[in-house]
């Protein structure tokens, strides 16, 4: 019978839930169990597409085309079950579909409450997912901290499949925080506090991973054993790596973390073979070479704004045996400079990319402008690949005003405008071209021979193309357009002519790239950008 482990965290955020969540499904996978993922965010958000990068960093899009939280893209790279928009719950989904029922008479004449009814609509999607044949072990990450108001019907509902299911079906993880204070001493009464603060719930976690610096001592998992009525085997120490995110895995394994889920559970499974993650850590420490990419955006001050695109770049590397300093280039700074020559000093290649909203664009137009001229590795995606466009059109077809519709819906030579399907669209959530969409390659360009296929299959999330009134006058003028939908309708790819490596595509390659299989295009991005270093 499939088993379930619900996550929570407490102390507080950002401790890396996500990480941790896709760690343990990684090694679980790893001992031949089929793993599924869930994200729980408590946001009253429907999903996290009408969100600022600011406010939860990137959007991750599935192949279903589902809008969400960036957790759901570390899942993809640590683990091989398919995601989509079951994977996915929040609260805005799950108020929705109760007032729903209640508006359609379902619930016959009952009063609508928290418990049972709203508590029953969130186990009934977790077992959605969960109760698929073939299916050993759901995760389920519940977001937010212990004692937030928001969590608390979704931490009733998880306390509840215990009651319903028995504790051989189901595992609670509780990842806290252990800090340290002036002179680096360890306090443990945090992580005290907060399995306290989730057994008033009700709920007794069966394994702590506890957030440190260091490594925590022997003595010190012992007390926080005895003050949390956890085994001290089960204390596990969450310590930050020196390597990469993907170490930790490795780190997790080696404290028996996945012997003491599959024991806990009574799952009869083979040992782990980690032999992909060991390799994937030991190419990245043992790289010696490093190559320095500028990635020219607008929401850069965030990391996780751009965190797909950032880890693509690391697999990039990975694959290429060299590290890859990422070197952040705000868009509005090179906006408002007069020589932008400086910003991209020492660096290997630039990448532009995607994004929403006027500012900054022209600080984009600029730095792709610069790397076309001086033969640097340019990569665009879907905004970047239009910047792209927009520049040729300046630079080569001598439209001084070409712009986007976006930006300037009055500009005489709009290079780049809203799909026919969004003109009259008034709802932004979940109306953009979004999942997963077929593309045919041209034979003899750069991206049928990175791909050396003729039709590939991406995801994309946007509402303005390449404008076809333009299309004939840029490939007169050189321009190559290298992928295209079936119909022939939108531009999917577009290269430079005459450069080492000047590619925009329309789709998010980043978000299918993972550490044991690195996208192809981010493989020959790096594998370009090393060859200009060594000019």
């Amino acid at each position: 019978m499939n088993k379930y482990i619900f996550v929570t965290g407490g102390v507080c955020s950002s401790l890396g839930k996500g990480v941790a969540a896709s760690s343990l499904g990684a090694i679980l996978e790893s001992r031949g169990l089929s793993v599924r993922m869930i994200k729980i965010d408590p946001y009253i958000n429907v999903d996290a597409g009408t969100m600022s990068p600011y406010q939860h960093g990137e959007v991750f899009v599935t192949d279903d085309g589902a809008e969400t939280d960036l957790d759901l893209g570390n899942y993809e790279r640590f683990v091989s079950s398919p995601l989509g928009k079951e994977n996915s719950i929040t609260t805005g989904q799950i108020y929705r579909e109760v007032i729903q029922k209640e508006r359609e008479g379902k619930y016959l004449g009952k009063t609508v409450q928290v418990i049972p009814h709203v508590t029953d609509e969130i186990k009934q999607r977790i077992c959605k997912t969960g109760e698929v044949p073939g299916v050993d072990v759901t995760i389920i990450e519940i977001g937010g901290t212990v004692g937030d108001i928001e969590s608390i019907p979704f931490l009733e509902a998880a306390r509840q499949f215990m009651h319903d299911f028995g504790k051989k079906r189901v595992l609670f993880v509780h990842l806290t925080l252990v800090p340290t204070v002036s002179g680096g001493e360890f306090k443990t009464k945090p992580t005290q506090h907060s399995a306290k603060a989730l057994l008033e719930i009700g709920i007794q976690p069966d394994i702590l991973l506890c957030r440190s610096e260091e490594p925590l001592r022997e003595e010190l998992r012992h007390k926080i054993s005895l003050f949390t009525n956890v085994e001290p085997e089960a204390v596990i120490s969450a310590y930050n790596v020196s390597t990469t995110i993907y170490e930790i895995p490795l780190t997790f394994a080696e404290q028996g973390l996945d012997e003491i889920v599959v024991r806990k559970l009574g799952i009869d499974c083979k040992k782990s073979d980690l032999r992909p993650w060991h390799e994937v850590v030991n190419t990245y420490v043992n790289a010696k070479k490093i190559i320095r990419i500028g990635i020219l955006g607008k929401y850069i001050e965030l990391h996780d704004s751009y965190k797909s695109i950032f880890e693509a770049l690391l697999h990039g590397g990975i694959a290429n045996n060299v590290k890859v300093e990422l070197v952040k280039i705000d868009s509005e700074q090179c906006e408002q400079s007069d020589d932008i020559a400086p910003y991209f000093k020492d660096i290997d290649g630039i990448l532009i990319p995607g994004g929403f909203g006027q500012r900054g664009i022209e600080g984009m137009i600029a730095g792709v402008s610069y790397a076309r001229i001086n033969k640097i590795p340019c990569f665009g995606i879907c905004l970047g690949m239009q910047i792209m466009v927009i520049e040729y059109g300046r630079s080569i077809l001598g439209y001084s005003d070409a712009n986007s519709t976006e930006f300037a819906p009055q500009a005489e030579h709009s290079l780049v405008c809203l799909l026919e399907e969004q003109i009259d669209v008034k709802a932004y959530g979940g109306t953009m071209r979004l999942g997963k969409s077929d593309t045919l390659l041209r034979k003899n360009t750069l991206i049928h021979k990175i791909y050396n296929k003729d039709k590939i299959a991406e995801r994309h999330r946007h509402r303005y193309e390449v404008s076809n009134v333009y299309k004939k006058e840029l490939m007169n003028k050189g321009l190559i357009i290298s992928g295209v939908t079936f119909d022939e309708s939108l531009v999917e790819s577009i290269e430079w002519p005459d450069h080492p490596w000047g590619i925009g595509v329309q789709f998010h390659p980043e978000f299918k790239s993972r550490p044991i299989s690195p996208h192809v295009l981010f493989i020959s991005f790096i594998s370009a950008c090393i060859e200009y270093g060594k000019k």
